[in-house]
């Protein structure tokens, strides 16, 4: 077992999260301490300054040194990790176009924190064909099995729906094998989650987040609007499949002439809807869906899960799981995969070709 550090900054951009995990890259041996890094207002700023851009813009620079500095500083307080896996931020992706961008030099961080580093996880999918997203979802295999081996879970195919800045579901069976088995993963990105959401109250309130959904519980969704979003393409195409976080702009731009309450209740039932048409590519119904990610904190979204879903609807911490380091976690996992030569990604959670093993691996004296 390698006790491995992973780092997540994620679309949402609130801050880092870093997570330790002692695994072999195939089964979980135990989860360790966890810590979190807010963004200052002014990092924030730069951050969404540069999103959508690709490493020659302007504004890129800055945001990738301030990823370095901002994960160098976190990673320093967890001296035990053997290994870090640094996924970046991601700024841009576009896998049938320019290709994906994580801003962030792992070979800058293995330098500050004297200490191996695995990144660029998504590049060597996306140059094989695949979608380079979702990359959890074999880490939530993993998931399922060790809450199998705990007796929290029925050995039975479960959905976990992380809401982070995009949502993305990921359809497991911990009967098999291993999560590159034919059979034992489906993934894909359902839709926008917290993002619109948060540049609402961001733009309208000056706050980073709907705390607990109070505007969107108080407001009333625009059914025309979410009806329209449905008729986007995006939905009729079968998975797997994977989103840019701005790629939904004409929901924010609809919601415009709404009240805040009302812009607030019909992104939630947008991104409800938009869980309810990713069902219709899963194998088989799911026994229930667990929710991770910061989405499961805001009672409007699991409120309209729960209404809308045809399965129950649980947070991760009922199977005992921790949904706001799950992400950090996973790459953790997902570092000592590609350590040891392994599949991070496969046909059926991002359409690459085969069974892929992306990453890089850099030593702190290079």
């Amino acid at each position: 077992m390698i006790r491995a550090l992973g780092m997540m900054s994620g679309t949402s951009l609130d801050g880092v999260d870093a997570a330790l995990v002692d695994t072999d890259g195939v089964r979980i041996g135990g989860f360790g301490r966890h810590a979190f890094r807010a963004y200052s207002d002014n990092e924030a700023a730069v951050l969404h300054a540069a999103l959508g851009s690709w490493p020659e813009a302007a504004g890129v620079p800055e945001a990738a040194r301030l990823i370095e500095a901002s994960h160098a500083d976190l990673a320093r307080s967890f001296p035990e990790a053997q290994l870090i896996a640094f996924h970046g931020q991601t700024l841009a992706h576009d896998p049938r176009g320019r290709g994906t961008h994580q801003a962030g030099d792992g070979a800058a961080l293995a330098r500050a924190t004297g200490r191996r580093v695995v990144w660029d996880f998504r590049r060597e999918d996306v140059r094989q064909g695949g979608e380079g997203a979702p990359l959890v979802p074999f880490f939530h295999w993993a998931c399922a099995e060790w809450a199998v081996g705990q007796g929290h879970l029925p050995p039975a195919p479960v959905a976990f729906l992380n809401l982070g800045g995009v949502g993305n579901i990921s359809w497991v069976d911990p009967r098999t094998t291993a999560p590159e088995a034919v059979g034992a993963c489906l993934a894909f990105d359902t839709g926008p989650a917290n993002a619109p959401i948060n540049d609402l109250v961001r733009a309208r309130l000056h706050v980073t987040r709907d705390d607990g959904g109070r505007q969107a519980l108080a407001g009333t969704a625009d059914a025309g609007i979410v009806a329209e979003f449905l008729d986007h393409p995006y939905f009729a195409r079968p998975a797997p499949k994977s989103l840019d976080r701005d790629q939904f702009t004409g929901l924010s731009q609809a919601v415009a002439a709404l009240t805040v309450a009302d812009a607030a209740a019909t992104l939630v039932a947008a991104l409800a809807a938009s869980v309810v048409a990713g069902l219709q590519w899963l194998p088989a119904p799911p026994r229930q869906v667990l929710v991770c990610g910061g989405g499961r904190h805001n009672s409007a979204i699991m409120a309209a899960l729960g209404r809308a879903l045809p399965m129950p609807v649980a947070p991760v911490e009922e199977v005992g799981l921790d949904g706001d380091m799950l992400e950090a976690q996973a790459f953790a996992w997902l570092g000592v995969r590609v350590l040891r030569g392994l599949p991070i990604s496969g046909p059926a959670t991002t359409g690459v070709p085969a069974p892929c093993c992306g990453g890089r691996i850099s030593h702190p004296k290079g």
